[in-house]
């Protein structure tokens, strides 16, 4: 490795989710992300991937973590198009689309244990 080498190379979103098959089901047929890679017997840790964004899932059974407190931002080419998209298919929208004054146009979905998924992008209007 030389010093121009990045050390860090990426980063991975776990969400704890009390349910996993049922995560799995969300994220894959409502969001529309491919289950990519699946542990354990009985499940207990998935990652699910759409386009260049990966999210991790680890079952409430195989952690002392708590579902429901994970948070993910995911920036995309065009929010409203991926609104209409997930809407349609049943997601648990908390609010829609919008130019927020932190210079972001984006809305905000959530799975059955709370946690929380905001796509979005930039728009020219930061305050």
């Amino acid at each position: 490795m030389t010093d121009e080498d990045p050390m860090m190379v990426g980063a991975a979103t776990v969400f704890v989710v009390s349910d996993i098959d049922a995560s799995l089901a969300y994220y894959r047929d409502v969001l529309g992300f491919q289950v990519t890679f699946e542990y354990g017997a009985p499940l207990s840790y998935a990652c699910l991937c759409r386009d260049e964004v990966a999210l991790h899932l680890l079952a409430a059974m195989a952690t002392k973590r708590l579902p429901g407190h994970g948070g993910l931002c995911i920036f995309v080419r065009d929010v409203d198009r991926l609104y209409d998209e997930v809407s349609a298919r049943g997601a648990r929208l908390i609010n829609q689309p919008g130019d927020r004054d932190y210079g972001m146009r984006d809305f905000d979905a959530v799975d059955a244990d709370g946690n929380q998924v905001t796509f979005g992008m930039g728009t020219d209007a930061a305050a």
